[in-house]
């Protein structure tokens, strides 16, 4: 394996770690954290339906999804739904307000979508697993 590949498969680690964690973590603080109630009220009043159904959604999405891209595991799986999750949170969510509170959900929402087209990379249990034609060319 040539550097070139060495240092992308490296790159594709340290993104995924990062960001899977990053995400987690809000996922674990509206699952776990306490914050559901207020977390649902923020979901019902987007005028979404079912409101609570979508926050536990939600959450499960950033902590599951999160801890998918971490671990390198179905990334592209995981990744799909942080992808849907952060897509609602920075253009629907909030739609309307400043750069600096979409920025968040915006960068999630785009390591995300490169994660689907990447994949996971060689340092991966997605590679490990299911070698080559599943985890992506990198």
């Amino acid at each position: 394996m040539e550097l070139r590949e060495r240092l992308t498969n490296i790159g594709l680690l340290w993104l995924r770690v990062l960001t899977g964690l990053g995400i987690a973590s809000h996922g674990y603080q509206k699952l776990f954290g306490g914050i559901m109630p207020q977390f649902m009220e923020g979901v019902a009043k987007l005028g979404l339906p079912a409101a609570g159904f979508f926050a536990h959604a939600a959450g499960a999405s950033e902590f599951f999804g999160g801890l998918l891209i971490a671990l390198g595991l179905f990334t592209r799986v995981g990744a799909v739904f942080v992808f849907f999750t952060m897509s609602v949170a920075a253009f629907h969510a909030h739609a309307g307000t400043p750069f600096s509170e979409r920025e968040l959900p915006l960068a999630y929402w785009t390591v995300s979508s490169a994660l689907i087209l990447l994949g996971a990379g060689r340092c991966s249990l997605d590679w490990l697993f299911f070698g080559r034609g599943r985890a992506g060319k990198s």
